[in-house]
């Protein structure tokens, strides 16, 4: 039986040992923290997840919370210009119904379930002098990182070809809580994507949490600007009192829904800002031994599409898809690369290059789309399904002369 090592104990790693599991494998996962501290913890991202990657999910009996986490009808992509007036609403369904799933919930449970299910677990952080130790003594037939924070990122080299940011492209705060009104023109549960050109956007997401199904309050904030004011960690309170106040100013239509709003619970926030970065995919350690980073450790957006969970699950399928594949040959660097290589061109390159490009101004082109979107249900539903496959989006959305050509087609 062929040992395989993941250090981390995400969304990526934790979808990842379940399902080598469920095909055979022997497999230790190395995780941070327990179950209790997980859910006992802060709220770890916004994990809006959409048809493709939940069927990643289903495909081993991962999708716990199918019948509690409210099912996300579509997107309504709002836009203000100048700030407090909505110049543009788009109602956008999708053809799959999306969900979000409070991490803090999903990896406590995935954690004790991989347990049932044959899994070891060893509770503790990993340096790059243990992970040097682990793959030295040669106990694993693989190695894979899935830890998207801390030192171990550190030993993945930076792909600057494939990384044109060398800051932060917004600050970044998030705020659960209970008590947010029906949006009016669309009732349905639905991702909001609140566009304050210039400035940063407002994303509202229907979730569940501990205490039940909740809405996400969520602020992008271009760095510097007026809604750039995360820069310090902010008590709970404050920080939800500050998102409501700045909806107020410039998104009053979602401000309209705050009258009732508290926070879910008293660690139910989240701010910070990253650099988005592709580094390359293995890492050689001092010893010689080789690891294999996926999913945040070697792809890490910006959140401003909602593909990181998505594209963690993706990676996790498409990793067991190339161990299973590879049979009983050695896992050599060769190997890796390719896998990887593979997964950047089935996903990873798609969703990077549609991120990097909402974070700039968007060029005329997309606005032509979004303009169409407003009156056009062929359109709009197109580019809500894109957040299910981002791959759509080149043959239509990412290049100015397809642009032209499809809403010629579609007029």
């Amino acid at each position: 039986m062929r040992k395989i090592l993941i250090v981390g104990a995400g969304q990526s790693g934790l979808q990842l040992g379940l399902s080598l599991l469920a095909e055979g494998y022997q497999v230790t996962v190395m995780s941070a923290r327990t179950p209790e501290e997980i859910r006992e913890g802060w709220v770890m991202s916004t994990q809006a997840m959409f048809h493709q990657a939940l069927q990643t999910e289903r495909a081993y009996g991962l999708n716990l919370w199918e019948d509690r986490a409210p099912r996300i009808a579509g997107l309504h992509v709002s836009l203000s210009a100048p700030p407090g007036t909505r110049a543009l609403s788009i109602v956008a369904p999708l053809d799959e119904p999306g969900q979000s799933t409070d991490q803090r919930l999903k990896m406590a449970a995935w954690l004790e379930l991989f347990e049932e299910r044959g899994g070891i677990v060893h509770y503790q952080g990993v340096t790059t002098a243990d992970l040097d130790g682990l793959t030295r003594i040669g106990r694993y037939d693989l190695t894979v990182v899935a830890a998207g924070k801390g030192e171990l990122v550190g030993v993945f080299d930076r792909d600057t070809a494939r990384s044109p940011y060398a800051a932060p492209q917004r600050g970044l705060a998030v705020s659960y809580v209970h008590g947010l009104a029906p949006d009016p023109r669309y009732p349905a549960p639905s991702v909001g994507f609140n566009a304050v050109p210039g400035l940063g956007e407002l994303f509202v997401i229907p979730a569940l949490t501990r205490t039940g199904p909740c809405d996400i309050l969520f602020w992008e904030a271009v760095p510097d600007g007026p809604l750039d004011l995360w820069q310090e960690r902010l008590d709970p309170a404050e920080q939800l009192k500050l998102t409501v106040e700045l909806a107020r100013r410039y998104t009053p239509w979602v401000y309209d829904r705050c009258a009732d709003v508290e926070l879910t619970d008293a660690r139910a926030t989240l701010s910070g800002r990253y650099t988005p970065t592709v580094r390359h995919p293995v890492a050689e350690l001092p010893s010689g031994g080789l690891v294999l980073g996926m999913a945040d450790v070697v792809i890490s957006n910006d959140p401003i599409t909602g593909q990181g969970s998505n594209t963690a699950a993706k990676c996790a399928a498409a990793y067991v898809e190339a161990i299973v594949r590879h049979g009983d040959q050695p896992f050599d660097r060769a190997w890796m690369e390719r896998t990887f290589a593979d997964f950047w061109d089935r996903t990873g390159a798609s969703v990077t290059d549609w991120t990097n490009a909402m974070l700039a101004p968007l060029p005329e082109h997309v606005q032509q789309i979004l303009g169409t979107a407003a009156n056009n249900p062929t359109v709009a539903r197109r580019f809500a399904n894109g957040f299910s496959d981002p791959a759509d989006f080149s043959d239509w959305l990412m290049d100015p002369a397809r642009t032209a050509a499809y809403l010629t087609a579609v007029a």
